[in-house]
């Protein structure tokens, strides 16, 4: 029932608030048009009382404070029943403490309508270029948020957005909650659609199961994203086509799918990069029950769970227009997957500062970046991107999977580039007897590791548990120019008699001050002008080309 999933949250949307910004002080709010002009959606006809269908008046309040010059328009607390409210330019609206948007219902698989007879706004007519990305990637109108060429507009406040009516795509319902088809007419697809919009501010409320996506930004400039709770069975945020982008102080917890997710699609019928990010101060996790970090109660998944452990802070897969000038900082990232750089469809990756970020219970690769050429774009002779000068530095890894190591992969035609990596330090659990596989992360018996040949996978999806297994424990680094590598140390907490590095097709890598059990530590396989000094996982050498070597 609906009152019973409300109740279980109301303790949590009125005490919900760190970082909260009272009316009061709404006058440095620096996005408000006329921030001294306050608006109670009550007045409009509203009534919070989580059973009549509030958007009508909602959205008459919305235009009304537009047509006013702007201003915020408040919730006070109260259950308000939404299908899409649609934002505009210069109207801020305050979620006040207590307040819950609550996604109502959608239309059931073949039904017209959904609660009390609403439906959400119907989706986008079908594009040529609608093939290039997923489904929720090509629509923006069938979300419970909706704003398209808006600009200098806000949803802040310590309330709760709730929703429980929106469909999670072509999945089933997850977490108790009821499903829905996300190609259906009327059908809600994600908690925030906005597209070509500019100067938005996102700040202090709680997202609890999100649909499709929690955010989906497409082509939006000069976004902030601070102090965000996302409790989600898919997507958390979503940057994609964006422009001088801020998420910081941001907890988001995210199992089935990824948690912070720049990208960079053709959903706009053009390439466009995602450039100017910073990716700041939050938690990232995928390791509890939806609900439980929205409620404050924090409840693990058990270890024999079957969920699959997303999360993570990935730029990709969708990758036509690029990435440039992102930066990864301060964050802790937590039971799920590490970060992940991709370049599958063409796009230039470059200029990417990872540093001073933590990880625990990770459970595939560390790190991961891919170049391959999956082609996904409307350029049939398009060819790889390219990946280029990536620093990452000062990042502690703790207990993370050993099946899959941390890889740096390029292709045989187009190697990544100019890769600097400092002060890590890599702790995982060893020799696995079990790892992961696929997709769906299905547990399988770990092979003999000698015999373990790690695909290419040039046209795949770019997955570590794509890949396999590894035949080594601390990276795997294929089709490369450029390699400085410091202060590294790779340290597993039980016995692991794979090597700590296999360098394939690598030209030119330094390594100094590299920290590895002692053993056999470095397999090499068509490597030019290769160096290491003052390291206790080898002895000092200089190699000036090496086509099977041990060191």
């Amino acid at each position: 029932m609906l009152r019973r999933d409300l109740m279980k949250f109301a303790p949590m949307a009125l005490a919900t608030g760190v970082g909260y910004t009272s009316i009061a002080s709404a006058g440095e709010n620096p996005i408000a048009a006329n921030p001294s002009a306050t608006f109670n959606v009550r007045d409009f006809g509203a009534t919070g009382d989580g059973k009549t269908v509030d958007t009508p008046a909602i959205n008459r309040a919305i235009e009304a404070v537009a047509g006013a010059g702007g201003g915020t328009l408040i919730f006070p607390a109260g259950s308000y029943m939404c299908f899409t409210i649609r934002l505009l330019s210069h109207v801020d609206l305050y979620l006040s403490r207590g307040c819950i948007i609550v996604a109502a219902d959608s239309p059931k698989k073949g039904e017209a309508t959904g609660y009390r007879g609403g439906t959400y706004d119907r989706a986008e007519r079908e594009s040529p270029w609608i093939p290039y990305q997923d489904y929720g990637h090509n629509h923006w109108r069938n979300s419970l948020f909706y704003a398209e060429g808006q600009h200098d507009f806000g949803v802040f406040g310590p309330g709760l957005i709730f929703g429980k009516g929106l469909s999670n795509g072509s999945h089933g319902g997850r977490g108790g909650f009821d499903g829905f088809i996300a190609e259906q007419a009327g059908v809600g697809n994600k908690t925030f659609g906005l597209k070509n919009c500019h100067r938005v501010l996102l700040r202090d409320f709680v997202i609890l199961k999100g649909g499709h996506f929690a955010l989906l930004a497409t082509g939006v400039d000069s976004l902030t994203i601070e102090n965000l709770l996302v409790d989600t069975d898919r997507d958390g945020l979503d940057i994609d086509c964006c422009r001088n982008v801020r998420v910081s102080n941001c907890t988001i917890n995210s199992p089935w799918d990824d948690a912070i997710c720049p990208k960079s699609s053709y959903a706009l019928g053009y390439q466009r990069p995602t450039e100017n990010v910073t990716i700041a101060n939050n938690y990232v996790t995928a390791g509890f029950e939806i609900g439980s970090v929205a409620n404050g109660t924090w409840k693990r998944f058990p270890d024999d769970t079957d969920v699959i452990r997303e999360g993570r802070i990935k730029c990709g897969t969708e990758s036509n227009g690029g990435f440039r000038n992102i930066t990864i900082t301060g964050n802790v990232i937590e039971a799920c997957k590490g970060i992940a750089l991709e370049s599958s469809d063409g796009a230039l990756i470059e200029d990417i500062a990872i540093t001073g970020n933590t990880m625990r219970d990770i459970i595939d690769a560390p790190l991961f970046l891919c170049l391959n050429r999956r082609e996904r774009n409307p350029n049939e002779t398009a060819r790889a991107g390219s990946l280029r000068r990536i620093l990452i530095s000062n990042l502690v890894c703790h207990n993370a999977d050993a099946s899959t190591s941390s890889m740096i992969t390029g292709i045989p035609t187009n190697c990544i580039e100019d890769i600097k990596i400092a002060n890590c330090y890599l702790g995982h659990k060893g020799l696995p007897k079990v790892m992961r596989v696929g997709f769906g992360q299905k547990i399988a018996p770990m092979p003999d590791w000698r015999t373990i040949q790690t695909p290419e996978r040039e046209d795949g999806y770019p997955e570590p548990l794509q890949y396999g297994p590894t035949p080594v424990h601390g990276f795997l680094i294929r089709h490369l120019r450029n390699l400085e590598m410091s202060h590294v140390e790779i340290a597993p907490a039980n016995a692991d008699p794979r090597p700590a590095f296999r360098l394939e097709d690598v030209h030119r890598a330094d390594f100094f001050a590299i920290t590895a059990p002692p053993q056999e530590n470095f397999s090499l396989h068509n490597v030019t002008d290769f160096r290491l000094a003052w390291s206790r996982a080898a002895k000092d050498t200089a190699i000036a080309h090496a086509e099977h070597q041990t060191l």
